[in-house]
């Protein structure tokens, strides 16, 4: 079956596609596309193996490869993106204001890890009340397993997952239960090892600089098709693969002084899309901003993005259920600190942050409470710690059911992270598998030098390179049915239902929230009918409340209900509702 390759190499004098058998054939300029190379190989059909040689220098992957089988320093496979044997004919999208988000790591969910084995699981998830799974990146990175923030090779699943064909087969299986995807990519930057695209042409920039690695080229010389690159990379994830939408990564470390900064365009490329397939595809940033233009629209001078993760919400949750006021932490503690947030999504809109030592943030006026996401506990907040604990090993089995209470009746759309759903008690850590193993040394290093300035014993520092860490870090799916994991399980699915039978509940109103604090520990919030009063004191409290309120839900065992409020015991939770009229 014939083929033809193109390969983007401006600065090129002469480029050859290699095929797995050996031989080599001389591509010329392609007539239409200034800085492209084109051949027509007669025999390139599914399965060829291929790369290229840019003047004559070593075979490299296709920088749009769609299948790396033997990982980031092997050749190209020539495959069909997205498979061809889909069955979502009848799917029609999903609506994210009224959604329930679930991450997972396509490598730990299950003990196979892989695209096939997360199928086996969704009736757990349809179970829960899930609406919408986000998988962490699944693009080619080095090595068998990793949290995939290191992918060089943007268009290919990683083959350890099961490739091309296994991740249609999972994005098909969820549309046919009536369940969304989301995929988590990385545009800020490609990871260290395996990354050959500076050898094809100008991807990157020293102008800049990332956390992470160096800066992608986007608004210097020959930034056009670097800029292509990365919306044609979004598109093929929403087209070929039918993802409902994607999350970015990190959007504050991609640096644009373009007139039109990148997720501008992307955003308008994807409504583009959405319109001529009649699906409506979303886009979810990640931002420590706290800067609301990147979901405004561009009418009004904004990025247009959909929604993006609320890391403050999280910040003041974590550091007023737990306690922790260390590294970004010192700028939450309080219960005053949770109100805010539920009702203004940013706590610092503006205000002075003492860790930043600066004023940070504007007001996020105008914008729904579902243009933000809203979680108790996702793969950063928990894989980032040194030991990679989860909420479950931090709080008090009543606070956990307390902050899954808020989290699912905010005004913001509802995130959960794999296993919190039944307070599973094995840590999520950092792992990877770097073959080049000074890399994976220095990473190792890295790592425990970074949590040893914070006070931690070296010892305490999981290797990332250790199998084991990996091992640790998989869902352990049989403690789901002892009794105080199913009791959690349990109130998570009544929480999801509650959430989706009140209209009061999926409105994203910011407006119509009211909060208030009876006592330093006490928290009530109000939205329409619906009243969540928690309590994360050491003693019993009186909550006063409107006459004639049901209690609908409660995690403590002791809560009343009485002509004077509500009781709430220490540790606990209750959801009340107004009757009609």
């Amino acid at each position: 079956m014939s083929h033809r390759f193109d390969v983007w190499a401006p600065s090129a004098g002469a480029v050859a596609v290699v095929l797995g058998d050996g031989s080599r054939l001389e591509m010329a300029p392609h007539p239409e596309r200034s800085g492209w190379w084109t051949a027509a190989v007669a025999r390139g059909g599914p399965g060829t193996r291929y790369g290229f040689s840019v003047d004559g220098g070593a075979v490299r992957p296709d920088p749009r490869s769609a299948f790396q089988p033997d990982g980031p320093d092997g050749m190209s496979e020539v495959a069909e993106p997205g498979g061809s044997a889909w069955s979502d004919g009848g799917w029609r999208g999903f609506h994210l204001p009224s959604a329930v988000l679930y991450e997972l790591h396509v490598g730990t969910f299950t003990p196979e890890g892989t695209f096939d084995a997360v199928i086996g699981r969704l009736d757990h998830l349809l179970d829960l009340g899930v609406t919408a799974i986000e998988l962490m990146p699944v693009a080619e990175f080095p090595g068998e397993r990793g949290w995939g923030y290191d992918g060089v090779d943007l268009y290919a699943p990683h083959h350890s997952y099961g490739g091309p064909e296994g991740l249609a087969r999972l994005v098909d299986a969820c549309h046919r239960r009536g369940m969304a995807v989301v995929l988590d990519v990385v545009y800020n930057h490609l990871g260290p090892a395996g990354n050959y695209l500076q050898e094809f042409g100008p991807y990157f920039t020293d102008r800049y600089a990332t956390p992470w690695g160096r800066a992608v080229n986007l608004d210097g010389p020959e930034s056009d098709e670097v800029r292509r690159f990365f919306i044609e990379n979004a598109l093929m994830w929403l087209r070929d693969y039918h993802f409902d939408g994607l999350r970015l990564d990190a959007v504050h470390a991609i640096v644009d002084t373009s007139a039109v900064h990148l997720l501008e365009e992307l955003s308008g490329e994807v409504e583009q899309l959405s319109a001529a397939t009649g699906i409506r595809r979303w886009l979810i940033a990640e931002s420590d901003l706290n800067d609301p233009r990147i979901v405004h629209r561009p009418e009004v001078g904004g990025y247009g993005i959909d929604a993006q993760w609320s890391d403050d919400f999280h910040h003041s949750l974590h550091a007023a259920f737990t306690g922790e006021t260390e590294g970004y932490y010192s700028d939450f503690g309080s219960l005053a600190d949770v109100a805010y947030s539920v009702g203004h999504a940013y706590v610092y809109d503006g205000r002075y942050s003492p860790h930043r030592r600066r004023r940070h943030g504007r007001p996020v006026t105008g914008l729904p409470g579902w243009a933000f996401l809203g979680y108790s506990q996702n793969h950063d907040q928990v894989g980032n710690r040194a030991a990679g604990d989860r909420s479950s090993a931090l709080m008090s089995r009543g606070r956990l059911k307390a902050a899954a209470a808020l989290v699912l009746t905010a005004p913001f759309v509802p995130m959960l992270f794999q296993g919190e759903e039944w307070g599973a008690s094995g840590p999520f850590q950092y792992f990877t598998d770097h073959p080049d193993l000074e890399l994976g040394r220095a990473v190792s290093e890295g790592r425990t030098h970074e949590f040893v300035a914070f006070g931690w014993d070296p010892a305490d520092v999981p290797d990332p390179q250790d199998p084991e860490t990996f091992a640790r870090s998989r869902l352990d799916w049989s403690e789901r049915d002892e009794p105080a994991h199913a009791g959690m399980l349990d109130w998570y699915r009544r929480l999801i239902r509650l959430r989706r039978s009140e209209p009061d509940l999926t409105d994203g109103a910011l407006g119509r929230v009211h909060v208030d604090l009876p006592g330093p520990d006490v928290l009530v919030m109000t939205r329409g009918r619906i009243t969540v009063a928690l309590n994360i004191g050491a003693g019993a409290t009186l909550v006063p409340t409107a006459p004639g309120r049901e209690l609908v839900l409660a995690s403590g065992a002791d809560t009343q209900v009485e002509d004077g409020g509500l009781i709430l015991p220490p540790d606990s939770v209750a959801v009340l509702r107004s009757p009609l009229g």
